[in-house]
């Protein structure tokens, strides 16, 4: 079995509102060092394998066909045997 941690992240090129927003609330409360700030997505996801080239295929299949929108989103991940 695996354990998948994922991150999801806007790509660069596209805009974070909600990152913006919270940049501004920080600035607000006096964190002034804070440059930028971009919101994302994390999941964890069990994958029953005994085989790691499988689960990352799988994984990799799941986030592009439903976990992520891949126009204006990527995706990091983590695979850790369990």
């Amino acid at each position: 079995m695996f354990l998948a941690k994922v991150y999801v992240t806007l790509k660069k090129s596209v805009l974070d509102p909600q990152g913006v927003t919270v940049k501004h609330a920080l600035d607000s409360m006096g964190y002034r060092l804070v440059d930028d700030v971009r919101l994302g997505k994390y999941m964890e996801i069990k994958i029953v394998s005994v085989d790691r080239k499988e689960a990352e295929t799988l994984l990799r299949e799941m986030c592009e066909k439903l976990l992520i929108n891949p126009v204006i989103e990527e995706f990091r991940y983590d695979l850790e045997q369990k």
